[in-house]
């Protein structure tokens, strides 16, 4: 028979546990640590980015002879030191929550340490110019500081680590983009698929916390300001359609061309860059480098000024630096270094809207930028519903909210007959790699436990209070993968195994 809830009962419940209380006020902590070094990565971007603007307009030539020289450095410390910190950072965070993966072995994708070294090689990045963004390495160094809040809790608590993972994720993108709902969104989508309700609280109790912490920083302001959108009328479907279409397409070549160049497709180039990676990081910077200064230093960094600078009307991006700004993403990401993808994919994607509008209507400039936005970052992640929200959020464009759902769901139709989802492969093949098996592994397998080494006992340590297990051979994407053996061990999560 069903009983209403008792209050006092509940109540007097909730204050016995004494324990309960330290273990959940160590998680808020955490949670707002997350949000304090999102916001110190955010700082330090800003600051050495601007740094590198201000000498490319007294040296225009300097980036030839620096950016090349950084990019080398960043992928031989990320190769020696922090071989799972290379690339985006959502893909490990995914990869780290794959159930075909031992739980004991999470820390070779999110960690303490690594999340220090994310952090330090991403700044590195933007020094250098190349073209990445800071999104993407905030997942992981926020699911990393998350995680280890696990150490500290006591052994019989109901926060696993699959719930701290999820959260940290989702400050991460939270407190970088200024978007919590898009937070929310981004763990049901792509890290999980579905939230236990046991783990939702924890879920917006971090994107509230790292959230508030990086308003305070920065102020309760939307990313791009506020859109001013135009009168909608029939006049815009053909123009709308063609940049839903335009960034679909686009964004399904450019997903098909990262997973070739990461995942280690046979041929030539990918050969090179297994034989001589710091010579072919070299190449790729210096590919970076010319690419900038040719357009005057429009495809250098994220490229979220110039997008502010096409929403507001005061800029235009001509339809050959938009190409180039597609091919400088893409060569700083084949050189292996730690830097994201969203804001480089937003940038192209507005400049996709903004070539449309020059062509059909100038009034609906800043819509068609908002849906190229959208629809050209849903195309490339496949995630259509994080995407939308995300650029809603940005530009506080809730006016556009059916035009932006309608744009993003379109483009990721059109992908998905191009590429296979980016970061779920990608994550696959760091599976893979991890626990020794030939073939990419499903984040979804039907028997998680028919894909354990043989030889791991059946009896295992606790995932999140054991050190690490011996080494599986290679670590990351590619057969240029660096590997375990010649990394320091991972850093252990916790104490003794109880």
């Amino acid at each position: 028979m069903n009983h209403e809830p008792d209050f006092f009962e509940h109540l007097r419940n909730e204050l016995r546990g004494g324990r309960m209380w330290l273990d959940r006020a160590i998680v808020l902590g955490y949670a707002v640590a997350a949000g304090l070094a999102v916001v110190a990565l955010t700082m330090a971007v800003d600051w050495v980015f601007g740094h590198f603007q201000r000498t490319f307009a007294l040296h225009p030539w300097l980036p030839l002879i620096t950016t090349p020289l950084i990019t080398v450095g960043i992928v031989w410390a990320t190769r020696r030191f922090f071989g799972a910190a290379g690339g985006s950072g959502i893909p490990q965070v995914k990869a780290a929550l794959n159930p075909a993966l031992p739980p004991e072995r999470r820390v070779l994708f999110v960690s303490l340490r690594l999340a220090a070294g994310k952090m330090g090689l991403t700044v590195a990045g933007f020094a250098a110019g190349l073209s990445i963004g800071r999104e993407g390495p905030s997942v992981q160094i926020a699911a990393g500081v998350m995680q280890h809040a696990r150490r500290w809790l006591s052994p019989n608590t109901t926060i696993d680590s699959r719930a701290l993972l999820m959260a940290g994720g989702a400050a991460g993108i939270a407190a970088a983009f200024n978007a919590p709902l898009a937070g929310v969104v981004f763990a049901i989508e792509e890290l999980s698929g579905r939230i236990e309700s046991r783990a939702s609280g924890l879920i917006i109790t971090a994107i509230v916390l790292a959230g508030l912490v990086a308003v305070s920083a920065f102020g309760n302001t939307s990313y791009f300001g506020v859109i001013k959108v135009p009168p909608f009328g029939w006049e815009a479907l053909l123009p709308g359609l063609l940049v839903t279409l335009a960034s679909g397409l686009a964004g399904g070549l450019f997903g098909r061309l990262f997973i070739a160049s990461l995942t280690g497709v046979p041929g030539r180039f990918n050969q090179w860059r297994a034989r001589f990676p710091l010579r072919f990081a070299a190449a790729c910077g210096l590919g970076v480098a010319v690419i900038g200064v040719a357009t005057g230093g429009t495809t250098f960094g994220a490229g979220s000024e110039a997008v502010k600078e096409m929403l507001e009307g005061h800029d235009r991006m001509p339809a050959i630096d938009t190409l180039l700004k597609f091919v400088a993403t893409w060569l700083s990401a084949w050189a292996g270094v730690p830097g994201g993808i969203f804001a480089p994919s937003l940038s192209i994607g507005a400049g996709i809207g903004q070539v449309v509008s020059q062509v059909s209507s100038a009034n609906l400039a800043p819509a068609l930028i908002a849906i190229g936005m959208a629809g050209f970052l849903a195309a490339v992640t496949q995630a259509p519903l994080t995407s939308f929200i995300i650029v809603m959020e940005m530009v506080d464009g809730h006016a556009m909210v059916l035009s932006l759902m309608a744009g993003a769901m379109l483009a990721s139709l059109v992908s998905r007959m191009i590429s296979r989802p980016l970061y779920d492969t990608l994550a696959e093949h760091m599976v893979a790699a991890a626990i020794g098996s030939p073939m990419p592994v499903s984040a979804a397998p039907e028997s998680p436990a028919a894909l354990k080494p043989e030889s791991e006992s059946a009896s295992s340590p606790d995932p999140d209070r054991g050190p690490s297990p011996s080494p599986s051979p290679s670590l990351g994407v590619g057969p240029d993968a660096p590997r375990i053996d010649t990394l320091p061990p991972p850093e252990p999560e916790s104490g003794p195994t109880r």
